[in-house]
C-alpha cells in the first residue's frame, strides 16, 4: 500500500505541474511580413493570464528593438506609442491585433517573409512582482493580412 500511495502522489504532482507553470498562455501568435527595405513590423497574438499580470517587455533575435505598443485615436488622428506595461486581467483574453495593442519589432535583422517563423520572448510580471518569460514562435503572415486566424478547434 505505501508503494501505491507514493505512485499516486507522484502522479498527482505531475498532473498538477502544467497548471502550476502555465500561468500565462499565448495563442495565435503571428507577425506581418515586410517588403524589402522595410525595417519594422508588428507581432500579434492572444494572451490570457490565470491571475492578474502584465506584459512588461519582449525580445527577439529578429529585431534589435522590441517594444509593446498601443494605437489609439487622439484628436481624430490614429497614433502609435510605446507603453511600459499592458495589464492582463485574470482569466480574460487580451488581443494584440492590428490597430490596437501589439509588439513592435524595429530595426529588423533581415526581411521577414510569409511562411517563416519569428521567435519571441515575452516578459510578464504578476501582482506580487514575480517575473515569468514565455517563449513563442510566431508565424509570418501576408503583408495584407489584418485579421486574426480562425480559432483553434
Amino acid at each position: 500500500m505505501p508503494r501505491f500511495a507514493a505512485l499516486l502522489a507522484a502522479a498527482l504532482t505531475l498532473a498538477a505541474a502544467p497548471f502550476a507553470t502555465a500561468q500565462i498562455t499565448v495563442t495565435d501568435a503571428w507577425v506581418r511580413a515586410v517588403v524589402p527595405g522595410q525595417m519594422a513590423t508588428g507581432a500579434f497574438m492572444r494572451v490570457t493570464a490565470a491571475a492578474d499580470a502584465a506584459l512588461v517587455g519582449a525580445a527577439s533575435p529578429a529585431a534589435r528593438i522590441v517594444e509593446i505598443h498601443e494605437m489609439k485615436m487622439e484628436g481624430g488622428v490614429m497614433r502609435m506609442s510605446a507603453i511600459d506595461r499592458l495589464p492582463l486581467p485574470a482569466g480574460k483574453a487580451v488581443d494584440l491585433k492590428p490597430g490596437g495593442y501589439h509588439v513592435m519589432l524595429m530595426d529588423l535583422a533581415q526581411p521577414l517573409k510569409e511562411g517563416g517563423t519569428v521567435p519571441l520572448t515575452l516578459n510578464f510580471v504578476d501582482k506580487a512582482g514575480k517575473a515569468q518569460k514565455v517563449e513563442v514562435r510566431a508565424s509570418v503572415r501576408s503583408l495584407t493580412d489584418a485579421s486574426p486566424p480562425a480559432p483553434a478547434r
